[in-house]
């Protein structure tokens, strides 16, 4: 690698720092929002009242068999259509049109779909047998849930809801192809592109972001590592009965058969 190629890398990196911060942000500002959603749209869904579990399964549907890209389009033109856009919260102007707010809106309602489906499963796996015993001891239905339903499709459900959270950052790479970009503000995708403009050096600037991409993915996958670890904390990784241990997984490929 030349010395200019190593400066253009370098300088390719400081200037989409600032852009890969609003991946980040639509990713922050849906998942928190995203999560307890899905879990009332999958407490829904597996509820025993119709009028609850169609309308539950009916939005799931919509939003995992639509594209996010035209998901983004319907909601921008529904805002148009209806002079929602007239709407001014607290005396600001334009906020519902604005990719800040209406991005991580559109993620919200994405995202909640594809999590509900995966938390509405690890209900679904619970054992029965502790939710027996839950009911044997006088537990309500409400204690029942917050000690045994809910602990139990958390440890079941994040590996998949993982995935999901690296998915939905993923995603937010369209935010900026399907909404108008408002005071130069651009993300990862569209700063790389505009650089690509100039010189058409497609290896340098989209490598660069897809650098930027790999390492917040891995920084989440480390971030829920950790939650994983804490919802698991009584499955010991050793014990001092080493018959009954539990390994940790070790990757070991094997090439030839």
């Amino acid at each position: 690698m030349s010395v200019l190629t190593e400066h253009a890398v370098v300088q390719d990196i400081i200037v989409l720092a600032k852009p890969a911060l609003f991946n980040i942000y639509f990713a922050l500002a849906s998942i928190p929002i995203g999560f307890p959603l899905a879990m009332l749209l999958a407490l829904g869904k597996n509820s025993r009242s119709a009028f609850i579990a169609y309308p539950a399964r009916l939005y799931i549907y919509a939003f995992r068999g639509s594209p996010l890209f035209i998901q983004f389009f319907m909601v921008y033109s529904i805002m148009l259509a209806f002079n929602i856009s007239h709407w001014k919260p607290m005396g600001i102007d334009h906020v519902v049109l604005h990719p800040l707010f209406l991005g991580p809106l559109v993620l919200i309602l994405n995202t909640a779909a594809y999590a509900a489906e995966i938390f509405a499963g690890a209900m679904k796996a619970v054992p029965k047998s502790q939710i027996e015993a839950a009911h044997a001891v006088g537990m309500s239905r409400w204690q029942t849930f917050r000690s045994v339903i809910w602990p139990n499709t958390l440890r079941l459900a994040w590996p998949a809801y993982t995935n999901e959270m690296v998915f939905l950052f993923h995603a937010t790479a369209i935010v900026y192809f399907t909404l108008p970009v408002i005071n130069e503000q651009k993300d990862l995708m569209n700063k790389a592109g505009e650089l690509f403009e100039r010189d058409y050096n497609v290896f340098l600037h989209f490598s660069v972001a897809g650098l930027y991409f790999l390492v917040i993915s891995i920084a989440i996958f480390a971030l829920c590592g950790v939650v994983q670890r804490r919802l698991n904390r009584h499955l010991a990784l050793a014990s001092n009965d080493g018959a009954n241990a539990i390994k940790p997984i070790k990757f070991n490929p094997g090439y030839l058969r």
